[in-house]
C-alpha cells in the first residue's frame, strides 16, 4: 500500500467513527439515556441532556 492509499483508508475509518458517534448521541438523546465514558482514567456517566 502506498502512503496515499493508507491516508485514504485512515480518512474513511475516521469518517466512519465520527458517523457512529453521531448516531450514538442521537440514540441516547431519543431514549433519554446515559453514556458511560472515561475521563482522566475515571468512569463517568453523562446524561442525555449533557450530550
Amino acid at each position: 500500500m502506498s502512503e496515499n492509499e493508507i491516508k485514504q483508508m485512515q480518512d474513511k475509518i475516521d469518517e466512519a467513527i465520527r458517523k457512529t458517534q453521531e448516531k450514538l448521541v442521537e440514540k441516547i438523546k431519543r431514549e433519554n439515556g446515559h453514556l458511560v465514558v472515561t475521563r482522566d482514567g475515571q468512569l463517568q456517566t453523562i446524561g442525555a441532556n449533557e450530550v
